[in-house]
This record gives C-alpha cells, sequence and structure tokens, in this order.
C-alpha cells in the first residue's frame, strides 16, 4: 500500500467510524427530550425510566464520538499539510463554531446526567434539549465545511494563491443547504431505525415489554417521518450536483453519454473501458427530470469530462445504488408503520411489523455510509473541486500505511468496547431502569 492510498484509507476509516456517532449524538438527544416531556406531561414513570436509559447511551456515544472527533482534527493536519496549508484561513470559521457548539453540548450533558432532582423540572428538560440542538448545531457546521469541497467559494484563486478570503461567504456555500438537509434528515432516519429496530428485538423476545414498546414508538416515529422526507432532500442535493459537479453526477449514474432525455440507471454493472451499463434496468428520461426538473434536459455525460478529472465510477455508481436502495426499503417501512398507526391499529402489535423493524436496524447506517463514499468518491480526483487534487495536498512524510494499521486496530478496539457497553446497557434494562417509581 503507497502513501497516498494509506492516507485516504485512514481518513475514510475515521470518517466512516465518526459518522456513526455524529448521527447519535445528533439525533438521540431528541428522543430523550420527546421522552423526558412525556414524563413530565403525564408522570408515568416509563418515560422517565426510558429518558434515563437513553441518556447514558447518549453519554457513550457523545465520549466516543468526542475521541473520534478528535482524532479526525488531527489527521486532516498531519494527512493532508497542504490543503489545511491553503483551506485552513479560507473553512476555518465553521471549525471554530463546531468546537464553541460541542462545548456547549458537553456543559449541557453534564448538567442533564447529573440534574436529577436538583435542577428545576423544567430547565432539567431544557438542558436536554440544548444536548440536541447543539449536536445538531455542530454536525451542520461540519458538513458545512465539507461542502466547501465539493462547492468551493470565498476567496479568489489567483496565481496559485488564495487572496480576497470572505470566511462568511466560505461557510454558507452553494452546497452547504443541501448537504445538510440532506444529512440531518439522514441522521434522524438512521438513528432512528436503529433505536426501534433493538427497541423492536426486546419486545419480540418478551423482555421489559412496556418500556421497549414506549422507546420504540418515539424512534419509530422519528426514524419514519425522517424516511419519508428524505426523498424530497435527496431531490434538491441532485439537482445540486448537476450543476455543480456534473462528473460527480455521471458517476453516480454511471452515465457515459451526454444526451438528452437521458435514463435514470437502477442497478447495472458499470464497463469503463466500454463505456457502458449492463445488466441495468433504464427508465427513460428520468434522469433529465431528476437532475433539472424536465424529462427532454439534457444531461452532461463523462464523454464531456477529460478523463483525467472524472472519479471512479464503479465505487461511486454502486455506493449510490446501495444509498438509494436502503433508502427505499426505510420508505416501505415507514409507509407501512404509518398505515398501522392510522387504520390498521391491530398490525401495531404483530410480530412481522416488529420483524420488518428489526431487519432494518442497520439500513440507515448503510446508507449514510454509502451516501458520504458517493460524497467522497465522487469529487475525485479533486480535494477541493477543481482547484486542488488530492494528490497534491498528500503529506510527503513516509510511513503512512503503518500508521494506517495501528488506527485501524484502535478503532477495532473503540467499536468492540461500544458494543460491549450498550450491549450490557441492553441486558440490564430490567435492574437499572424498567422499575417502579
Amino acid at each position: 500500500m503507497d502513501d497516498f492510498i494509506a492516507a485516504r484509507s485512514q481518513m475514510a476509516l475515521s470518517l466512516g467510524f465518526h459518522i456513526i456517532f455524529s448521527c447519535i449524538g445528533m439525533v438521540m438527544p431528541f428522543f430523550m427530550a420527546v421522552a423526558h416531556y412525556y414524563w413530565l406531561r403525564t408522570d408515568n414513570i416509563v418515560y422517565k425510566n426510558v429518558t434515563k436509559a437513553w441518556s447514558k447511551g447518549v453519554a457513550i456515544f457523545f465520549a466516543t464520538g468526542a475521541v473520534s472527533g478528535t482524532v479526525l482534527s488531527f489527521e486532516l493536519g498531519l494527512l493532508w499539510p497542504e490543503f489545511m496549508k491553503h483551506a485552513g484561513p479560507i473553512f476555518g470559521m465553521p471549525f471554530s463554531l463546531e468546537g464553541t457548539a460541542f462545548f456547549i453540548e458537553a456543559i449541557a450533558l453534564g448538567f442533564f446526567l447529573y440534574g436529577w432532582d436538583r435542577f428545576n423540572k423544567w430547565f432539567h428538560w431544557f438542558t436536554g434539549v440544548i444536548v440536541g440542538v447543539s449536536g445538531l448545531a455542530s454536525g451542520i457546521l461540519v458538513v458545512a465545511a465539507n461542502a466547501w469541497m465539493n462547492s468551493p467559494a470565498g476567496f479568489d484563486f489567483v496565481n496559485g494563491q488564495y487572496i480576497n478570503i470572505d470566511p462568511i461567504e466560505a461557510m454558507f456555500n452553494d452546497a452547504w443547504f443541501s448537504q445538510a438537509l440532506h444529512m440531518t434528515i439522514a441522521a434522524f432516519v438512521a438513528t432512528g431505525f436503529a433505536v426501534a429496530g433493538v427497541h423492536a428485538f426486546m419486545i419480540l423476545k418478551g423482555q421489559n415489554v412496556l418500556f421497549h414498546t414506549k422507546s420504540f414508538k418515539i424512534a419509530a416515529i422519528f426514524g419514519c417521518v425522517a424516511a419519508i422526507l428524505q426523498p424530497l432532500s435527496g431531490d434538491i442535493s441532485a439537482k445540486d450536483v448537476a450543476i455543480r459537479q456534473p462528473a460527480k453526477l455521471a458517476a453516480m449514474e454511471a452515465h457515459f453519454h451526454t444526451e438528452k432525455s437521458a435514463p435514470l440507471i437502477v442497478g447495472g454493472i458499470p464497463d469503463e473501458e466500454n463505456k457502458k451499463v449492463d445488466y441495468a434496468i433504464k427508465l427513460p428520461g428520468f434522469l433529465s427530470f431528476l437532475a433539472h426538473g424536465d424529462f427532454e434536459s439534457e444531461v452532461t455525460g463523462l464523454d464531456k469530462i477529460p478523463e483525467e478529472n472524472q472519479p471512479p465510477v464503479a465505487i461511486t455508481h454502486y455506493a449510490f445504488q446501495i444509498m438509494v436502495g436502503m433508502g427505499m426499503a426505510m420508505m416501505l417501512v415507514a409507509v407501512l408503520y404509518f398505515i398501522a398507526l392510522w387504520k390498521k391499529k391491530n398490525w401495531l402489535a404483530s410480530p412481522w411489523l416488529l420483524k420488518l423493524f428489526v431487519a432494518a436496524t442497520p439500513l440507515g447506517f448503510i446508507a449514510v455510509e454509502a451516501g458520504w463514499t458517493v460524497t467522497e468518491v465522487g469529487r475525485q480526483p479533486w480535494i477541493i473541486h477543481n482547484v486542488m487534487r488530492t494528490a497534491d495536498a498528500v503529506t510527503p512524510m513516509p510511513g503512512i500505511a503503518y500508521s494506517f494499521y495501528l488506527f485501524s486496530a484502535v478503532y477495532v478496539s473503540l467499536a468492540l468496547v461500544v458494543i460491549f457497553m450498550l450491549y450490557r446497557q441492553i441486558k440490564m434494562v430490567g435492574t437499572l431502569y424498567d422499575k417502579p417509581r
């Protein structure tokens, strides 16, 4: 493994690991706040127990996310020094604000965890809401920085120099809204389905059924509402990418030839050598409609992109297909769940519906990982779109492969610790949380 591939692999591993904790940190506090609110309004002790159980989960993920996020911040400078040398002064503002949001989140979480029976009950609830709001803001600010890499703004690039820097324009670049919206909804989908799936599994096992039923409903509603909304944000993102990054859209769809009334490709195996897609289902005109809102519009293909500027087609296409496939599966489960809530109440206690949620437990995070693969691989060979190539930004220091192996071991170890702690929390629900007043 050469150092360039090792650096990219280490960054991919770190981002892929951290994004799971980021999503949960953005969303779980809102689940916690809703359960807490229900307890304050109804005085039903089950909701208090659910709140306390979820708060411990939030604390576990917050601590692990803080570690992985800190590692990422160092990796940006150590692995990509040329990038940070020029980009740091331009897009540093969202990172600075993210640090502020992180500290607010940490303080509010401390208040919430240790504030039981010490604060006014509504102030205590409000600290939980602040945990969620600050976590959400933190995630959006980081996405704004990534969006800048896809749609650089807030500077003039003249004779190899970055001048006339405007940090505000850089932060609110053309891509930030569509990416932040899509990522935020994705976080709610992934976390909602993961949490609902765990509680559905425990209901099927017949353990602490009332506790898990209340928990399941809160998580399922959040996840299912987000799953219904996700295609709308996906449509906004697709239209934005079609304008700003036509090479990425072409790779996503394995769209080799520029044409009008371009077909939407479902599945298929890209043949990059012969510029075609085998075994695909093609829907005539639908790619034109999704990209430009018109079935007859022309969609730029890879034939209009210089070969040295084309992203890897197969990886981008497969990741995009996985993301869309997982999203559609969860949307179908969401539709069935809402039918059960409104029309078919007897479905709610049916094992088949709970088993669907159990099966869907990992789908949201698979979609998130695939989506970030599309975002990052689809931007290649650029680290700053059309400004700086990834190969020009990497550190010249040797031995990066050993760093990659070391960090891989660290992340595997962290993952095992987190899995063990969560497993113990779930197994001990009856002892620690599901108890009478």
